[in-house]
C-alpha cells in the first residue's frame, strides 16, 4: 500500500473503467458518481511509471477541487498525505536570476 493511503474499499464500491489509473468518486444530489481519470498518450505512460509527477497530480487535484475523492485502480484512496509523500520523492528545482 502506498504511504499515507487509506485501506481499500470493498471491491464492489469502486468500479474502474478499463485503462483508467484512478477514479474520482463524488456526490451529485446525494447520488455517488464515479468518473475514471485517464491520461492521453505520453502522459498516460508517464503517470503509470511515475504517479508523483505534476501532470498526474493535476488531474487528481482537479477531482478534489470538485469535492471528489481519488482512488487508485486497486481501490486505495490517494489522499493528500499520499500526495505529500509523492512531493518528497520529487525534487523541485528553482532557478533565481541574479
Amino acid at each position: 500500500m502506498a504511504p499515507g493511503a487509506v485501506p481499500r474499499l470493498p471491491a464492489s464500491a469502486i468500479v474502474v473503467p478499463p485503462g483508467a489509473l484512478y477514479v474520482c468518486v463524488s456526490e451529485s444530489g446525494g447520488t455517488p458518481r464515479q468518473t475514471g481519470i485517464e491520461y492521453e498518450g505520453k502522459t498516460d505512460s508517464l503517470c503509470r511509471r511515475h504517479p508523483e509527477m505534476a501532470p498526474c497530480q493535476y488531474e487528481r487535484n482537479a477531482c478534489r477541487r470538485g469535492g471528489g475523492r481519488v482512488y487508485a485502480a486497486d481501490g486505495t484512496e490517494i489522499t493528500l498525505a499520499t500526495e505529500a509523500e509523492y512531493d518528497r520523492r520529487v525534487r523541485r528545482v528553482q532557478l533565481k536570476a541574479n
